[in-house]
């Protein structure tokens, strides 16, 4: 199956298929030029260079939301230039009375915030870009934005840029410098897609420079206008970014009766510009310490849940990995790098990734990682490759390799056969129309593991339909029992037996469909109300019935940024083997119907106070359930957030299968003392995983992409209540050097 795998991607490679480079008849609306600037830009948000009287002006914007008819409330005009070494833009916000900004922390996204932002499609083939926001109190975030944008952005790639913003009372300025050194692009592609983008928190309303219909997001690279350089894009030579780490800690690790310990170290991690293009990423001892601490919750599912990356070694072109399969059948999981099944860190020794552009066209993305050993934990080799090729004017064909190398003992081997390697490998292929409102998938997985030859594939169809009005998913998917994922993710092929504590691997087929209409008013309160109607069955192996899940929801969203929802639900289960969610007998593995009720409102997100209120309740197997979340946040903007959330599922069963009370409290602490100073504290009570954790960070942006963090966390058993489990203080010290 390699060898043939192998040689599929060395055709992709080198297929001469048309690939749409050109402007699209949408693009030929939105057409504006640059021109190189001959004097020194101060980035100040004091427009006081001649060069910004003498550029082109992007301006009119057009509404995006609450609804896509007309212009904006409030205008925006853009202008922009380049010299040798960076792009500039300077956007002149018309705007009156106090800004909305959420938070003076970086990486805030756009949401809620008054601001402006850069979409960047450089080689204008709407597969992948850039998206840099600032608010109007210079509050930076920044992303990578793929062709495929139904998830929101995550703000966890980073890069260097600078900027600026002054107020002017009836307007504010945004001035922005983007190094080329921090982008990749094609020097010889003369036309860019480009998109500009205004959030007006005041009046809830998003714009855009291009008319992006409003079942879009704003930010959606299929829908940019041209950037024309006029002069020849400049070319970037040495471009090398190290970044070296120092970090210190004691840890008191109070559970496996460990006294208390302190121990430094170091690393490093580098980007090296392979071309203009094309990144190679380097990392030698990573160390994560910094990131930010998972949201926990609670889970009602026989499944495990799936959490978002966040280390931000693995986040750059991460959607060439990443976005292989549908969201609950993923075979690349970042996170399965350089941590356990439980989430405890293994040590990731050295690392490089090589991502980007290997021609127009043409993606590739290559990594191989080694973790040490980690007490019983042995040794592994990660290795993942993949070569995406555009094709047609939206559309890709994409082929992969996966390989987890286990150096075991030989002893080890004979126990656990399975566990010595584990590969896999593709093919998919992704249709979208020119307007994105179509658009189809299909794909064929294989896994490679000892000993097995059969029922190890993966393989799905499915299709979308989206309008003004209309939303129409399907998805079909087979998964046979051998197909095992090393470095994936697949929700329910592990099933737990809990009368005798182990998990048996089954095969199944699911089918995901999705209906939605949307009425969208252009005059009174409400912006949006939308009807969803929704569908997942699964079959086993045998094509009997495993599960089937049927909703129907009502959402209203109103144009003050307040929503409410209701959804009804029925879920028909053939438990396969006996599952307990209480301490007491688990049920038995029979089927069973039962239905419930879910209600939830959220408050003007604008306000000194906001909050929220989800309620559910209903049948739940046997038994019944109720659910109670609520939360509230007091926003001192920009400075202060002090928010708490708290959820708490009562579960009856008829006896003697028990009840259980969970509950899960979330109070979090943010206090922004400037845009390079932050404090976050966040505290996590949860019972399900008797677990209660304190995580408090601290970190100073002493310099761009140059940080101080001191950490401080600390775990405790909810029962018996704050018996110690571990504790630990760390500090870590990183410089970002260009070479």
């Amino acid at each position: 199956m390699g060898k043939h795998l192998f040689f599929i991607l060395f055709v992709l490679l080198n297929l001469n298929i048309t690939v749409a480079q050109k402007v699209t008849e949408y693009q030929l609306q939105f057409q504006t030029s640059i021109k190189a600037s001959q004097v020194p830009i101060k980035i100040d948000g004091i427009l006081d260079e001649a060069v910004w009287a003498n550029t082109q002006v992007a301006n009119n914007f057009k509404k995006k939301y609450p609804n896509d008819i007309g212009e904006a409330k409030s205008q925006t005009e853009v202008r922009y230039t380049y010299d040798d070494k960076n792009l500039y833009f300077a956007f002149k916000v018309y705007d009156s009375g106090a800004f909305i900004t959420q938070s003076l922390k970086r990486d805030i996204g756009h949401d809620g915030n008054d601001g402006i932002g850069i979409i960047l499609d450089p080689l204008n083939l709407k597969s992948n870009g850039f998206y840099f926001v600032v608010s109007a109190l210079n509050v930076q975030s920044e992303d990578q934005l793929t062709g495929d944008m139904g998830e929101k952005p995550a703000w966890s790639w980073d890069t260097k840029w600078f900027s600026a913003t002054k107020n002017y009372g009836s307007y504010w300025i945004a001035e922005i410098m983007i190094p080329f050194k921090s982008i990749r692009y094609n020097p010889q592609q003369k036309k860019w897609g480009i998109n500009f983008l205004r959030v007006d928190a005041k009046n809830n309303e998003y714009s855009a420079w291009t008319k992006v219909p409003v079942n879009f997001r704003s930010y959606d690279i299929g829908y940019t206008g041209i950037l024309n350089w006029e002069g020849e894009i400049p070319t970037t030579n040495s471009n090398i970014n190290l970044q070296p780490y120092a970090t210190g800690q004691g840890n008191h690790d109070v559970e496996n009766s460990n006294p208390l310990r302190a121990s430094a170290n170091g690393g490093f991690d580098a980007k090296v510009a392979v071309n203009s293009s094309l990144n190679l990423d380097l990392t030698i001892n990573p160390d994560f310490s910094q990131v930010e601490v998972d949201k926990q919750v609670t889970n009602l599912t026989r499944f495990n849940i799936f959490l978002p990356e966040r280390r931000n070694f693995f986040m750059e072109n991460s959607d060439l990995l990443s976005d292989i399969g549908i969201p609950p059948l993923r075979p690349f999981y970042s996170r399965s790098i350089g941590l356990d099944k439980d989430g405890n860190k293994i040590p990731i020794l050295f690392g490089a990734r090589l991502s980007g552009n290997l021609a127009p066209g043409t993606r590739i993305g290559a990594m191989n990682m080694q973790t040490g050993r980690q007490g019983n934990y042995s040794p592994e080799n990660f290795s993942a490759f993949t070569l995406q090729k555009s094709i047609l004017k939206r559309s890709f064909i994409k082929g992969y390799f996966l390989n987890r190398e286990n150096y075991i003992s030989s002893a080890e081997q004979k126990l656990n056969p399975l566990d010595r390697y584990g590969r896999n490998g593709g093919l998919s292929f992704s249709y979208s129309n020119p307007s994105g409102s179509f658009t189809s998938w299909s794909a064929y997985h294989n896994s490679i593991k000892p000993g097995i030859t059969n029922l190890n594939a993966y393989y799905n169809v499915g299709a979308s339909y989206d309008t003004r009005n209309i939303s129409i998913v399907m998805d079909i998917s087979n998964v046979d029992k051998n197909y095992y994922t090393d470095m994936g993710y697949v929700q329910r092929i592990n099933n737990y037996d809990a009368i005798n504590d182990t998990t048996i691997r089954v095969g199944f087929k699911h089918l995901f469909s999705e209906f939605s209409y949307k009425i969208l008013p252009s005059l009174g309160k409400i912006g949006k109300i939308e009807l969803q109607l929704q569908n997942y069955g699964v079959v086993n192996p045998d094509n009997s019935l495993n599960e089937n899940n049927l909703s129907l929801g009502f959402e209203i969203d109103f144009k003050n940024a307040s929503f409410f929802k209701m959804k009804l639900t029925n879920d028909e289960i053939r438990l396969l083997y006996p599952i307990s969610f209480t301490n007491e007998t688990p049920l038995p593995a029979t089927q069973y119907n039962f239905s419930a009720f879910n209600f939830s409102y959220m408050s003007d997100m604008r306000k000194l106070f906001k909050w929220f209120t989800e309620l559910s309740f209903g049948q739940f197997y046997n038994g019944t359930v109720q659910t109670y979340s609520a939360g509230i946040t007091v926003q001192k903007r920009p400075k202060l957030n002090v928010s708490i959330r708290g959820e708490f599922n009562k579960i009856e069963l008829p006896k003697p299968y028990g009840s259980n009370n969970l509950f899960l409290i979330s109070p979090r602490i943010e206090y922004n003392f400037s845009t390079k100073l932050f404090w976050t504290t966040f505290i996590q009570y949860n019972t399900q995983r008797n677990n209660f954790n304190i995580n408090s960070r601290l970190q100073y942006r002493y310099k761009p992409m140059s940080d101080f963090y001191l950490v401080y966390t600390d775990n405790y058993y909810t029962d018996p209540l704050f018996k110690n489990k571990n504790r630990a203080l760390i500090f870590k010290f990183s410089y970002w050097l260009n070479l």
